[in-house]
């Protein structure tokens, strides 16, 4: 009787062990099902990284990481809110999605999130690289959104083009490392490519394009010390928004930088300016060929240089890029789902995903690791490639707020400033007919930047 009874004890607690730490192998293996909106060269890249983990991790650890959605971001957010709201038709959530913060707060606000520092110790996240993982941190003060892969915003430089006017003007590739630097640069550009058809006037090139004024509004403001966005309002009466009125708003109406709603990488295929700042995940969209409006052709070679700074300022560039989160569900699943993003994150896994693509890696020592992995780049990605680890190295990153109306702010902003560039800039050429450039350009503006805070 009492070695039945001690039979029965040792059952009763394996069983219970079991029940509060189930192992993930054998015959209680696990299937995580994900989402995410890596498309393109990016998906071929997590087919092969999700194929590795299961063939290797996932089979000694019994977890099988199954894709169930490959979408944009947009997409997913909007499925995401559906099964939030319980809406008719809504998708059951996944293990693990891809998202950005804002979308991760919707699902926090209705516990629908794994804290992700009950999976991560703090020794595995000081690995990381801080001010990417402190953008996953929500109000709440918990860390939901795991950092997988960051873009900032560079330099695109055509040297074909670049290298021709440097031959000509009193100008130096150490000149495009500051705002005010640039300035200069593109009011030479502008009268360079002007005085190349002396029958016509006023008809110089813009030098620059920058795909998101608001973005090069946040980094000036961050780079001196101020921030933007103050309790959910624009702070325009800093001396931060006197210093991008300068270095935007006025050189677009003299014609020296670009006003234009689309990407950068567009300008540059036909030669219309030499150099845009934009984000390093947009590096393949830039071709190797300029085709001109008479449709003469000549190779386009890359230069990819820092974010500039202002003047004083201090070396800050934004991050942009979303993360991978874990789904509340038990813990079987939640803890798998660790195991996969810490083997997906760790620098060999991180490498190999950012690798061909625009994004920083998010841990220090994959940054450590860039260029060392024995492959050959193109030239362009070789300059990005290098370009990424010294702002990762040199550089701090800013990240958006997670506000409701950030959305609202950014569109508002970007598009008052460049209509109201535009007005100015066609009033300005057609006072030109009657006045000097001088007298033309405060005609034009007149105003304009007290206005523009007014309104706003």
């Amino acid at each position: 009787m009492k070695r039945i009874i001690l039979s029965l004890l040792i059952i009763a607690l394996v069983l219970s062990g079991c029940q509060t730490n189930e192992p993930l192998s054998g015959k209680n293996a696990v299937t995580i099902n994900l989402w995410h909106n890596y498309g393109g060269l990016m998906k071929d890249t997590m087919d092969t990284l999700i194929d590795e983990f299961n063939e290797t991790v996932g089979r000694n650890e019994g977890i099988i990481i199954n894709v169930t959605s490959i979408t944009g971001s947009a997409t997913i957010h909007e499925k995401l809110k559906m099964a939030v709201n319980d809406e008719p038709g809504a998708p059951d959530l996944p293990d693990i999605t891809t998202l950005y913060p804002n979308t991760a707060l919707m699902l926090a606000e209705k516990g629908l999130l794994a804290d992700l520092e009950s999976h991560f110790s703090k020794e595995d996240l000081s690995l990381y690289i801080s001010e990417f993982v402190e953008e996953g941190r929500l109000p709440d003060g918990k860390l939901y959104v795991l950092p997988i892969g960051k873009s900032t915003e560079v330099m695109f430089l055509n040297t074909s083009i670049f290298n021709r006017f440097m031959k000509d003007a009193d100008v130096s590739y150490n000149d495009l490392y500051t705002f005010e630097g640039i300035l200069d640069i593109a009011e030479k550009y502008y009268e360079w490519t002007d005085n190349q058809t002396p029958n016509i006037e006023n008809d110089g090139k813009a030098f620059i394009n920058y795909d998101s004024v608001f973005n090069m509004a946040q980094a000036i403001y961050k780079q001196s010390k101020e921030d933007l966005i103050v309790d959910g309002s624009l702070n325009l009466n800093s001396p931060a928004f006197k210093d991008l009125w300068k270095n935007y708003f006025e050189p677009a109406v003299k014609g020296y930088v670009s006003i234009y709603d689309g990407y950068g990488s567009d300008l540059i295929k036909t030669g219309t300016v030499a150099a845009n700042i934009g984000s390093t995940a947009g590096v393949l969209f830039y071709s190797d060929i300029v085709t001109y409006e008479d449709n003469t052709t000549e190779p386009a070679e890359f230069l990819i240089l820092p974010y500039p700074v202002i003047e004083r300022g201090e070396k800050i560039a934004i991050q942009r890029g979303g993360g991978m989160c874990i789904i509340k569900s038990d813990r079987a699943k939640e803890n798998a789902a660790g195991i996969f993003l810490k083997w997906f994150t760790s620098p060999e896994q991180n490498l190999k995903f950012v690798s061909s693509t625009g994004y920083l890696p998010v841990t220090e020592k994959a940054v450590e690791l860039t260029n060392d992995d024995g492959s050959d780049p193109e030239d362009k990605m070789r300059s990005l490639e290098n370009t990424t680890k010294e702002m990762a190295e040199n550089f701090n990153f800013f990240y958006t707020p997670v506000i409701d109306n950030f959305d609202e702010l950014e569109d508002s902003f970007n598009s008052s400033l460049k209509d109201t560039a535009l007005v100015c800039r066609n009033e300005y050429l057609n006072l030109l007919d009657d006045m000097d450039e001088y007298d033309a350009f405060i005609k034009a503006t007149e105003n304009k930047f007290e206005e523009f805070i007014r309104q706003r």
